[in-house]
């Protein structure tokens, strides 16, 4: 057996074999870390969009849910209440979510006037328009025409009166989703009782249900739907839209104010104490329209 000096090692062959594998071994660990790391760092930015998109989409399903879960009243698909008498109005479904209105179309037989009115609670000049001419129209519809469109919206809101202008459109809303026949009489009675803009403190819910009740409107619902506000954010919505409109702004003043009336898609612009002055602006805007057709208002922008 070789011993000592003359024993064999291992050839260059062999440590050149050797450094190779080591070198190849080498490669494969490192290749190993660098997809370690490519799986992380995606693992990290997968995690990130995630991240991102359930924030999103908490974002834009609170946007949705926040507009499709608001309560609307049946009967005022347009934002108003249609009456084609003083007690009976056009059953409808209510606004679907967070939808828009659908403004109403009416037929044009030259003879029928659309009266489409946008009201607050609380404004004097709506009071003296209401007192002015509702027998008229009450007539009018009673005739066969006239329909009389009622557009409930809260611009008079304040501290002192407690929101009686929400509450009080709120609480007729809730009358025109439980009980729509009765709404000419709960809308005149809300006028005859009308607080003193500068210094009332707005009537209270318990006031407006006993004067629904004196005007022939009372159940369980409808008082829960008074005391709830149930509709106070479908009125907010619709004074956005009013007070948002061009059509709905005042060509003198350039803003919206209350009240606005509309017949046949025509501005009234006379003065709110004079029936004559209003019953003679009815039957020109009759003529004017003609009698093909229809009229929708507000038109679609």
């Amino acid at each position: 057996m070789a011993t000592g000096r003359g024993a064999a090692g291992p050839t260059k062959r062999d440590r050149r074999e050797e450094a190779r594998e080591t070198a190849r071994l080498m490669r494969e660990e490192a290749a190993k870390k660098a997809k370690r790391r490519k799986v992380i760092v995606q693992s990290s930015v997968i995690v990130g969009v995630l991240a991102v998109l359930t924030i999103v989409g908490l974002i834009v399903y609170s946007g949705v849910s926040a507009s499709s879960n608001v309560a609307n009243p049946k009967n005022m698909i347009s934002g108003g209440i249609v009456l084609t008498q003083a007690d009976q109005a056009v059953k409808s479904a209510a606004i679907s979510g967070g939808d828009a209105p659908t403004p109403t179309t009416q037929k044009l037989d030259g003879k029928t006037a659309h009266i489409q009115i946008w009201l607050d609670y609380q404004c004097p000049y709506c009071d003296q328009f209401e007192t002015t001419n509702s027998d008229q129209m009450k007539q009018m519809m009673a005739d066969g025409t006239a329909t009389l469109e009622i557009h409930p919206v809260a611009i008079l809101d304040s501290s002192t009166n407690n929101k009686y202008s929400t509450r009080a459109a709120a609480a007729a809303s809730c009358v025109a989703n439980y009980d729509p026949d009765k709404f000419f009489d709960i809308n005149s009675a809300l006028f005859a009782n009308q607080p003193d803009e500068s210094t009332g403190s707005g009537l209270t819910n318990a006031e407006m249900l006993k004067l629904f009740k004196d005007a022939g409107v009372e159940s369980k619902q409808i008082t829960d739907c008074v005391n709830n506000q149930t509709y106070a954010q479908f009125v907010t919505n619709r004074t956005k839209e009013a007070v948002a409109s061009k059509q709905l702004a005042n060509p003198t003043s350039g803003g919206f104010g209350t009240p606005t009336v509309f017949v046949n898609g025509e501005r009234y612009q006379g003065g709110f104490t004079d029936a004559t002055q209003f019953a003679s602006f009815v039957a020109a805007a009759v003529k004017d329209a003609g009698d093909s057709g229809s009229v929708t208002f507000p038109k679609a922008s």
